[in-house]
């Protein structure tokens, strides 16, 4: 019988590389695939595209499998980044991690995959997949501090069933320890952090080169202008650095010491950025939200229910009921009030260690 033959996508980072080996431990014929989404200044010491495919090569080179590189980056600009452009531009705050995963790694790479004879896809992703009667259920990792399923959410039952996740038993102390007594290359790189196409480089200087953007006031909830923002764009709920009101005398409290200042709301139609004193102030705080462009694991929504959620990545799971879900629409309460909830971000809804799907939360209420 012929091994079956795994595609994974290998991203010169050390969990893909540690989740290839323990592939072809297991068994299957592995091709490693490098994708290269970006590519509008990946000569600029931002970007690392460079680097990180000559360590893919180099660990695929090592653990003796192939690789191949293959650039979805017209498909990531058209699917992934337009999308970030126009929420941006409409003053809400997306993740474009759980488009490109949704759009990129389990579609084109799924479909790039199959077209090489692929029985199965894999990713370096912290999470798990399980057969549950007939259908695919996606799982948190059993390391909770790297768990991706918030990322994951939007994938589908015939993405889930064709997809491996290597990663989503072990801890990360463990990877890090395969690949240094495997001597990979990579073993001791930095993990990446913040969006993929950004990288490291100054977030507002990059979204300067493609967004319009007006100046206007920035009020506090008393209605009293303290300053002005440079283009609501810029500007994401619970900020607390880069406002642009140093020097602002902040009120004082009984003990004489002061509460830094929060970005609260953003009035779109007036251009004006609202900000408010104390981390614990009540336009921080929302007990509901309403979300749209539902996506459900299991391909139906969950009937309303007490379920747990999270509004952001690194949050702890929160209890709260989901109303009737209409026409990809839902609303969700919960039962303890949640800080900074951002429209553009996901709401992502648990049943325990299930992930159940989720959507983008286009507005928090604060009754």
């Amino acid at each position: 019988m012929s091994k079956k033959k795994i595609v994974i996508g290998m991203s010169g980072g050390v969990d893909s590389s540690v989740a290839a080996w323990m592939l072809k431990e297991q068994g299957y014929e592995v091709i490693g695939l490098f994708m290269k989404n970006w590519e509008d200044d990946d000569d600029s010491e931002f970007c690392s595209s460079r680097q990180d495919w000559i360590d893919a090569a180099s660990v695929a080179d090592v653990i003796g499998v192939d690789i191949e590189a293959v650039n979805f980056s017209a498909e990531y600009k058209d699917r992934v980044f337009a999308e970030f452009l126009r929420e941006y531009q409409a003053g809400r705050t997306p993740n474009p991690d759980v488009l490109c995963n949704a759009e990129i790694k389990f579609k084109a790479f799924l479909d790039h995959a199959m077209t090489l004879g692929a029985d199965l896809i894999a990713t370096g992703h912290y999470a798990r997949v399980r057969e549950n009667g007939g259908s695919f259920e996606l799982l948190k990792a059993v390391d909770a501090t790297k768990d991706q399923s918030y990322f994951l959410h939007r994938l589908n039952q015939a993405q889930l069933s064709k997809t491996l996740f290597p990663l989503g038993e072990i801890a990360k102390t463990e990877v890090r320890k395969i690949a240094a007594k495997l001597q990979l290359p990579n073993a001791t790189k930095k993990d990446s952090t913040g969006i993929c196409f950004i990288g490291e480089r100054p977030f507002r200087e990059f979204l300067n080169r493609y967004l319009s953007y007006q100046p206007g006031p920035i009020k506090t909830d008393d209605g009293k202008t303290v300053g002005q923002h440079v283009g609501l764009s810029f500007y994401t709920l619970g900020q607390r650095k880069g406002i642009g009101i140093g020097g602002m005398k902040a009120y004082k409290n009984a003990d004489g010491t002061s509460d830094a200042w929060y970005v609260a709301r953003k009035d779109i139609e007036n251009n004006t950025l609202y900000i408010v004193q104390g981390h614990a102030h009540p336009w921080l705080l929302s007990p509901a939200l309403l979300a749209a462009d539902a996506s459900w694991v299991a391909g139906k929504a969950p009937a309303p229910s007490a379920l747990s959620a999270k509004t952001r990545y690194r949050q702890a799971d929160v209890d709260c009921m989901i109303g009737e879900a209409r026409d990809g629409n839902f609303a969700l309460r919960f039962s303890d009030a949640q800080w900074a909830v951002t429209p553009g971000q996901s709401a992502v809804l648990y049943q325990g260690d299930v992930c159940l799907g989720g959507g983008i939360i286009n507005s928090a209420s604060d009754r």
